[in-house]
């Protein structure tokens, strides 16, 4: 017979066993002591914080036949073995994943009349509730309206915003949250001694921050990590086993993003990402680092988790790196590992991130003009031209509905002419807008339609929103607020492609045309 998960073996048992949730577990505990007993529960928040936990401990505590209520569930009467085992029959756990039409919830709805075989309550629990149809929503509303004394639903869902509030309204809604590393890391040393594990506290603390709160992936990371009980893991071998990269090369990159140093720093992702580090989990490093950078910049470096090492060069960056190019920095990092797919480059998106986090700065210094020999400390002019106007201020949206700010025929008409000024701020910029097209004015917002969601993301990014703003301003003298939509199925209007050119799907050579790289027309 295989060897149990551990994040099966450790799963609570009791109330008291729940990590990170006591918000929860003392207001079910209360109401349980005082007789009060919902018919219908909600639990949100994201995976592995404890939903379904504490739905099946919430159907144990009310089938216990434990005298005293506080103790309940006991997990020594018939009941609360019965369900340990997997063999109660009044609790019923469904998927709606698997389970989403209505015919699924009118059979549910027509076997809920009949009273518990075992225990005092029949126990519906309902995962992923959110993936139900319309019409299942409707079929499971009736029922939440007039259930029998006897019946109890636990919805469950990490997407809150999917359940309609008809189904909210009439639930006792609980909020899961993420738990801290601190107590992940508690949880995580109580298993491993336990289990007569051998690892350091260093390679805990790494599990507990790659688990991002969610104590079922943490000890899911915990189980694969430790594949001999008697063998020490260490940090070095849990950041091997992990994908993750060594600490040093994270503060080595952020160190050179506040230097400026772009060659450095395309070195450390390549040597990094060659030793085996996983493109996604070294960016979420570099942004959990930059992210330390900021906390200490703007309030204090005692908000951070860190050694005294990593606390003392935050607070040397802090005062090196502008708060507006960190920010920038941090946006366009956790852009890269939210967009990343993988692929036959797996750095590309980091390297675009550093490359594009110091772009302002780059373009304004003459080691990035083409052709330009200036040496530092003077202005050419042909730098001065190629700089955006700092002075420039971006305007707010206008509330939707109101009447158009300014010809959107006039716009259209000059669009080329835009593309030559935004070409004179940013050589990477005019590429991406060939895959947009201008299709309407509403108030001041200028709204531009792209075909994927991968160019709505690059030019809707402030720093690029705000050239083409400005290139508008220098030719039409009007400020508009430029907003990017994806059109599904739409082809840019001829007059906004680029000269008639074939118009390339694929996001990889959008990548490379942005970063100076020509598409060749020959056959």
């Amino acid at each position: 017979m295989p060897e149990q998960a551990l994040y099966l073996k450790w799963r609570p048992q009791t109330f008291a066993d729940v990590v990170g949730q006591e918000h929860v577990t003392r207001t079910l505990r209360n109401s349980l002591i005082r007789g009060r007993i919902r018919h219908a529960y909600l639990f949100s928040g994201p995976r592995g914080t404890g939903k379904t936990t504490n739905a099946r401990l919430l159907a144990k505590a009310v089938n216990c036949t434990y005298d005293d209520a506080a103790a309940r569930p006991c997990n020594s009467c018939s009941n609360c073995a019965a369900i340990n085992e997997g063999r109660f029959l009044d609790l019923i756990e469904i998927d709606a994943a698997s389970h989403t039409g209505v015919d699924d919830v009118r059979e549910l709805r027509d076997k809920i009349a009949f009273a518990p075989g075992e225990g005092k309550y029949k126990v519906y629990i309902i995962d992923e509730v959110h993936r139900f149809s319309g019409n299942a929503f409707d079929a499971l509303l009736k029922t939440l309206e007039e259930p029998p004394d006897h019946a109890i639903f636990v919805l469950a869902t990490t997407e809150i915003d999917k359940v309609p509030a008809t189904i909210k309204s009439r639930c006792l809604h609980f909020e899961f949250r993420r738990v801290s590393q601190k107590e992940v890391s508690a949880l995580l040393a109580h298993i491993a001694e336990s289990e007569s594990f051998s690892i350091d506290s260093a390679a805990l603390d790494l599990i507990a921050r790659q688990g991002t709160g969610s104590v079922r992936d943490s000890i899911s990371l915990l189980d694969q990590i430790v594949t001999e009980p008697e063998e020490l893991v260490n940090l070095e071998s849990a950041q091997q086993l992990l994908g993750t990269a060594a600490s040093v090369q994270v503060r080595d990159l952020v160190r050179a993003l506040a230097e400026e140093d772009v060659p450095l720093g395309i070195h450390i992702i390549n040597k990094a990402i060659d030793a085996g580090s996983d493109p996604r989990q070294f960016g979420q490093q570099v942004v959990e680092y930059l992210r330390h950078v900021m906390l200490t910049q703007t309030a204090s470096a005692d908000l951070i988790e860190a050694s005294q090492e990593d606390r003392a060069l935050c607070a040397e960056l802090a005062e090196t790196i502008s708060r507006a190019r960190l920010l920038k920095t941090i946006r366009r990092f956790n852009e890269a590992v939210n967009s990343y797919t993988g692929g036959w480059q797996p750095q590309l998106e980091l390297e675009l991130a550093l490359v594009e986090s110091l772009h302002a700065e780059a373009s304004q210094s003459s080691v990035y003009q083409s052709g330009s020999s200036v040496q530092p400390g003077k202005t050419s002019e042909s730098a001065r031209e190629a700089a955006p106007e700092s002075a420039y201020e971006r305007v707010e949206g206008s509330a939707p509905g109101e009447p158009p700010a300014y010809s959107v025929g006039k716009i259209q008409n000059g669009w080329m002419e835009i593309l030559t000024q935004v070409h004179r701020y940013s050589r990477n910029l005019p590429p991406l807008l060939e895959h947009a097209h201008v299709r309407a004015i509403e108030g001041n917002r200028l709204i531009l339609g792209v075909q994927t969601e991968f160019f709505r993301t690059k030019i809707a990014a402030p720093e690029r929103a705000q050239v083409i703003e400005q290139a508008i301003f220098d030719l039409h003298e009007v400020k508009l607020r430029l907003e990017a939509r994806v059109v599904e199925g739409a082809a840019p209007p001829p007059e906004s492609r680029g000269q008639g050119r074939p118009e390339p799907e694929d996001p990889l050579i959008a990548a490379g045309k942005a970063l100076g790289g020509v598409v060749d027309d020959a056959e």
